[in-house]
């Protein structure tokens, strides 16, 4: 049984996701019409996964995000209407996991949603045996799903963390912003590369000492992403 919220001011929205999800018989849904209500379920109730839009009253969907990422790893997938582009990038950099554009296409909904749940519930699982990655001051330890630079333990949310954990474990190896989210998300790219870019950009500011000259996670113009062999 997963539980998931759904944050949007507008009660049709609401209504229309709960009916898309419904038929899930392993999915409990929690409603929330506000950044704060969902700030309120989220302390009340595990969550494992929230849908929530970005333009509400109270607290908007990206300070709700900003909130929820000081303590919770939660996946995230923003509600976003067309026009919104700029608030994406914003989203996504503030700590969102995806984002979904409306009017809702339910097959795709149900899409991103387990592709979410699959992947916060993978990197939750527990293996027997520890598996530590180690470049220069980077340490990931894929036991404890835990990372620290420089002995200080960073946090990383769970698209983060998947797209760390693929390059570091192939150092050296260049992956193309669709082969990266192929692996990551377990779907196809379908034109979602920019928001590899997005993410990219914000774990270099978690994980680089100087994000503009990284050390560790560098482009190949044109061809994509590596991780720096000897972190140099």
């Amino acid at each position: 049984m997963y539980n998931i919220l759904i944050c949007d001011d507008e009660k049709d929205i609401v209504a229309a996701l709960k009916i898309y999800l419904s038929s899930q018989e392993d999915y409990r849904l929690f409603e929330a019409y506000t950044g704060k209500q969902a700030l309120e379920v989220v302390k009340n109730h595990d969550i494992q996964l929230i849908l929530m839009d970005i333009m509400m009253p109270e607290m908007d969907g990206i300070a709700a995000t900003a909130k929820l990422r000081e303590h919770s790893n939660i996946p995230i997938i923003l509600l976003t209407a067309k026009s919104e582009s700029a608030d994406k990038v914003l989203g996504l950099n503030t700590g969102a996991d995806d984002y979904i554009t409306k009017p809702f296409d339910p097959m795709e909904v149900l899409a991103r949603v387990r592709s979410q749940l699959r992947r916060y519930t993978l990197l939750g699982a527990q293996v027997q045996e520890p598996d530590t990655y180690t470049i220069g001051g980077i340490e990931l330890n894929d036991r404890d799903k835990s990372v620290t630079v420089d002995g200080q333990p960073v946090a990383l949310t769970p698209s983060e963390y998947g797209i760390l954990r693929l390059l570091i474990k192939n150092p050296g190896r260049v992956y193309s912003s669709s082969q990266i989210y192929e692996q990551v998300w377990n779907e196809a790219s379908l034109g979602s590369e920019h928001s590899v870019a997005v993410h990219i950009r914000h774990l270099r500011e978690k994980v680089e000492i100087n994000p503009s000259e990284p050390r560790y996670i560098k482009v190949v113009w044109g061809l994509g992403y590596k991780m720096d062999k000897e972190g140099r």
